[in-house]
């Protein structure tokens, strides 16, 4: 469970430097709290440390920039991924750097974060948009790049019930890839069905947060796991 909205700390610091969204460290450990499954996911803010990191969690790792002014991590370089060796973190974390000076050199930056490389399987996005008629709505569909070349998705209005979420999974057009297509692994589509639950119930929680996006969601063989989160939140946070 997570804290009531007026005394989550995560919360009340965007409130406090007047932030309408949370870095992805930030957005992980809210969903995390609200029983999302997300990968561990820690900062780091010298390349040593991104390597001290990287050993721990084991190779191979990403590394994403981390900064409250940048949502779009990929836009002007600002993520690495498949870093097998110290060498590899240490010159990702340099370059990442440089690369956001360059594109965006007036954004605040919290440090790299470190995270290991996710098992194979399918991404897929679920997200939370308000809409200002029916509340939270609630998405399901194919993820990673395949979500705005494609744009197989499925929505249900919030509250869910486990029979809306197994629904929203078997409605979109991509389901087949989910059920062990040519010879692949079938997705353990309860674990996704929880993690589109554990959204609902968050947004149901809160009246603060205007969009959850997960993109990608590894959708594997033995479980499914948030690799990339944002929390997007509504303006009246800052009134």
């Amino acid at each position: 469970m997570i804290a009531p909205i007026s005394m989550n700390p995560i919360i009340e610091q965007a409130r406090s430097e007047n932030r309408l969204f949370l870095t992805e460290i930030e957005s992980k450990t809210l969903l995390g709290q609200a029983g999302v499954n997300c990968n561990l996911t820690e900062l780091a803010t010298t390349a040593s440390e991104a390597i001290s990191l990287s050993e721990r969690l084991g190779y191979p790792v990403a590394l994403k920039i981390a900064s409250p002014d940048i949502i779009h991590k990929n836009d002007g370089g600002g993520v690495i991924l498949a870093l097998d060796t110290p060498e590899k973190v240490e010159n990702a974390y340099r370059e990442i750097l440089e690369n956001i000076h360059q594109q965006k050199p007036q954004a605040k930056i919290h440090g790299i974060s470190v995270q290991k490389m996710a098992p194979p399987g399918v991404p897929v996005i679920i997200g939370m948009s308000k809409d200002p008629q029916f509340g939270p709505v609630i998405m399901f569909g194919l993820g990673g790049l395949l979500v705005e070349i494609i744009e197989d998705i499925s929505l249900r209005i919030s509250p869910l019930t486990r029979k809306d979420a197994a629904e929203m999974i078997r409605e979109v057009k991509g389901y087949k890839l989910l059920t062990g297509y040519r010879g692949q692994p079938p997705a353990n589509l309860p674990a996704l069905e929880d993690m589109l639950m554990a959204v609902s119930d968050f947004a149901e929680q809160t009246n603060v947060v205007k969009e959850i996006d997960l993109n990608p969601v590894i959708a594997a063989s033995n479980d499914a796991v948030a690799v990339d989160a944002t929390v997007v939140f509504e303006e009246s946070i800052l009134e």
